[in-house]
């Protein structure tokens, strides 16, 4: 069974995704203690960004997070933690609980997304068309790329990567987070990067 109730890290900019890893730096006294309190009771927590709107479920959190869990665990000399989080499945929050050491905590209703955990039909999109629409995006943007080493990935693997490594908007990242499948988020980041090539074309063009 998971938790209902989490504590929450919201990060700015940050997108997991269910089975996809990201790394995060820790040095409030909230994260701080949040991550102390993870570290002796299952190290799961909520992943959630920020957003500047005052209703909802949880005000000032978007409605979809990820559930993850701290699987590597570092300390700096300066007393910050270094962790790796891995994603296991979306949830929609549906309460805010009682927030404990300054942070703050959710109810969650992981059934919207039930698939992240069963496991979805390998994805439907083409692969080729992506890669060259991340890949010329980075390169206009002055962004080194290289796609070379994920030949070798699965579609779910390719598609989790790129959404998570990208240089996109926080309304981007949610965007991606709350499509409903795979296929669906793969053919939104190919328009996201076709749009946006074609937006500096359009700007070289007129100067």
């Amino acid at each position: 069974m998971l938790p209902t109730v989490l504590p929450v890290f919201a990060v700015p900019g940050a997108l997991l995704l269910p089975g996809g890893r990201i790394p995060l730096t820790v040095f409030e006294p909230r994260y701080l203690a949040l991550t102390d309190h993870c570290l002796g009771a299952g190290r799961l927590l909520a992943l959630v960004q920020p957003t500047a709107a005052g209703d909802g479920a949880a005000p000032g959190l978007y409605s979809v997070g990820c559930l993850s869990r701290i699987v590597a665990f570092g300390e700096t000399n300066d007393g910050r933690y270094l962790i790796t989080c891995h994603g296991i499945s979306r949830f929609r929050i549906t309460a805010e609980a009682e927030g404990r050491s300054g942070y703050r905590r959710i109810v969650v209703d992981y059934a919207p997304f039930a698939a992240d955990l069963s496991g979805e039909p390998d994805p439907v999109y083409d692969r080729r068309r992506l890669i060259s629409a991340v890949s010329t995006c980075l390169s206009r943007s002055g962004l080194a790329s290289d796609l070379g080493k994920l030949d070798s990935a699965s579609n779910v693997e390719l598609v989790t990567t790129l959404a998570m490594a990208a240089p996109l908007s926080p309304e981007e990242k949610q965007a991606l987070l709350e499509a409903p499948n795979i296929t669906e988020r793969a053919r939104m980041m190919i328009s996201i990067f076709e749009m946006a090539v074609l937006a500096e074309a359009g700007e070289a063009i007129r100067h």
